[in-house]
């Protein structure tokens, strides 16, 4: 079968209502402003901007901010057959301070995990090249039940998978069980994203650089990228070794909401276009900094190749 898809991604769709003062406490902010969001629909969203072809399986109420949410997905030109809109649930939201750091969040979640297995086809997995997820959206079932399965036909049917551990407790509190979900997504050798804080959440500690990737490589992952905000990336790639890069300067952050997002994208985006380990660095880097200069969606038509 053709591969028509570039990328899926499974998992959470949302409002930020992302507040309109910058480093305040949700308590202090009056005012909050309006975006898509939901680390999944970021992807899809960023990729389609760099011209891949990007489709979303995820649920959301049949209400106002659904609706919301499937016009903004169609004018970015993400394939939106796989959304699902339900009556049972109002859409998700979640609150969010308007950082220059690690935002301080408040969920609350609805129609969110409401994926069911009958949203991803076999005939979408057979036309696709990178099956993506989160740990968010494995946090809750029936979406995680329903991601494991296909995440593994997926794997079978020869697609890349892939996963941004966005580990939170607030989302997911019971650490034990994260931890063994993860060991069984990680089963599919998926290429691996998690940040510094990622890490701090999941294991409840600071770990080193060498546990961490120990830690993901003994469960299945070859490949695992790790941010470290200020103090850059370091890769693990089971072939090449470890790589560090330092972050790029970034002048005028406007806000980090969805950063790490963008950063996965051009990682993907690079992936797909047979690009070295650093060179994916790179270009996540490049797309990362882009996002920092931006509140609210990428810009159009980017060219990473020539920022």
């Amino acid at each position: 079968m053709e591969k028509t898809i570039d990328i899926i991604c499974i998992g959470e769709i949302l409002i930020d209502f992302i507040g309109n003062e910058i480093n305040l406490p949700i308590s202090k902010i009056e005012n909050y402003h309006r975006f898509l969001g939901g680390s999944p629909t970021n992807v899809a969203i960023n990729g389609a901007k760099l011209g891949l072809k990007t489709a979303l399986v995820a649920t959301c109420g049949k209400d106002g901010l659904g609706d919301f949410m499937i016009e903004e997905l169609n004018e970015n030109n993400v394939v939106t057959s796989y959304v699902k809109q339900t009556e049972e649930e109002p859409s998700s939201v979640i609150f969010v301070s308007k950082s220059s750091e690690t935002p301080e969040f408040i969920p609350y979640r609805q129609a969110d995990y409401q994926i069911l297995n009958t949203q991803i086809t076999d005939e979408l997995l057979q036309t696709a090249k990178i099956f993506h997820t989160t740990c968010f959206a494995l946090s809750k079932n029936p979406a995680r039940k329903t991601i494991l399965e296909k995440a593994k036909k997926a794997h079978q049917l020869g697609l890349l998978t892939s996963i941004d551990l966005n580990f939170s407790e607030k989302i997911w509190p019971n650490r034990a069980e994260a931890k063994e979900v993860i060991k069984e997504y990680l089963s599919t050798n998926p290429l691996v994203k998690l940040s510094d804080d990622d890490c701090f959440r999941l294991f409840n500690e600071t770990k080193s650089d060498d546990y961490i990737f120990d830690y993901f490589h003994q469960l299945g992952a070859s490949t695992i990228c790790l941010t470290k905000g200020k103090e850059g990336v370091v890769l693990f790639d089971a072939k090449v070794g470890i790589i560090h890069k330092k972050a790029n300067f970034v002048a005028n952050i406007k806000d980090t909401t969805g950063a790490g997002d963008a950063f996965w994208t051009g990682f993907l985006y690079s992936k797909l276009k047979g690009k070295e380990p650093l060179e994916c660095i790179d270009n996540a880097q490049k797309l990362a900094s882009i996002k920092l200069q931006h509140l609210g969606q990428l810009p159009n038509n980017i060219q990473l190749e020539k920022v």
